[in-house]
């Protein structure tokens, strides 16, 4: 069985006090293994930037544990959140997040030359090389295509080598075969290069890519899909998230 890369434990979110009192997040278990791809489905309001906040520690849980590897991250101070966010977690967004001054190499590096990280130049070439877009290197993200520009942002996301990848709709700003690629490329990395990540989506097409689906309702988990054990076309992926998903609107 592969190891546990992330643990969310009884999570339980609260904003608000008395009768503004409000549950983002009622007692939450999640767990993502080495080399699993999960993806979050629900509507508006139902939790999943939260959780993905809870899983970044971004923000913390009212109740409840967040273990990333061995590390319990509930109770770490500013400092020490940052300095594991950096090392351990790469971060996938939906507008990409580049700098517009920077080159795609120096997008890319700026996470290891932020952490004082030596080979900086050389570690980015081969990422970038492995995403098949070491020929613009040097271009700036005015003179790169949306999917180009996405790339750059998972190369960055990945330089670190991080323990887990965290994207909120990452192809949500990019067109329908370049989003396709996209999520072909980020199901490759953790099928054969064991990297494990969380995808929020509200795309059943998108979440079907994913090993896994979990649907939040009202801040609770309300259903679950294992994709990766069943061998189910693409269409029939699509068509068993939609039936969870119009499950969760009725």
């Amino acid at each position: 069985m592969m190891k546990t890369i992330l643990s969310l434990e009884d999570i339980t979110k609260v904003y608000g006090e008395g009768s503004n009192e409000f549950y983002a997040l009622k007692n939450v278990n999640v767990t993502v293994r080495e080399g699993e791809f999960l993806a979050i489905m629900g509507t508006s309001g139902s939790g999943k930037s939260t959780l993905l906040n809870m899983m970044s520690g971004l923000d913390k849980p009212t109740t409840g544990e967040v273990i990333l590897g061995n590390q319990k991250i509930n109770n770490l101070n500013d400092s020490a959140l940052t300095t594991l966010r950096r090392d351990n977690i790469g971060f996938i967004f939906q507008f990409f997040n580049l700098i517009p001054v920077l080159t795609a190499l120096e997008n890319v590096t700026l996470p290891i030359d932020l952490a004082g990280k030596r080979k900086a130049e050389t570690k980015g070439i081969e990422i970038l090389k492995l995403l098949g877009i070491s020929l613009l290197k040097d271009s700036y993200p005015s003179q790169m295509s949306g999917g180009q520009q996405q790339r750059v942002a998972i190369a960055r996301a990945l330089v670190t080598e991080p323990k887990i990848i965290l994207a909120d709709e990452p192809t949500g700003s990019l067109d329908s075969k370049t989003g396709k690629e996209i999520l072909n490329i980020l199901r490759h990395f953790c099928d054969n290069l064991n990297h494990s990540l969380v995808m929020v989506t509200h795309d059943a097409n998108v979440a079907s890519y994913a090993h896994r689906v979990i649907f939040l309702q009202d801040g609770t988990i309300h259903d679950e899909l294992v994709l990766k054990t069943k061998n189910l076309s693409a269409k029939e992926k699509v068509s068993s998230i939609t039936a969870r998903v119009e499950g969760i609107l009725l």
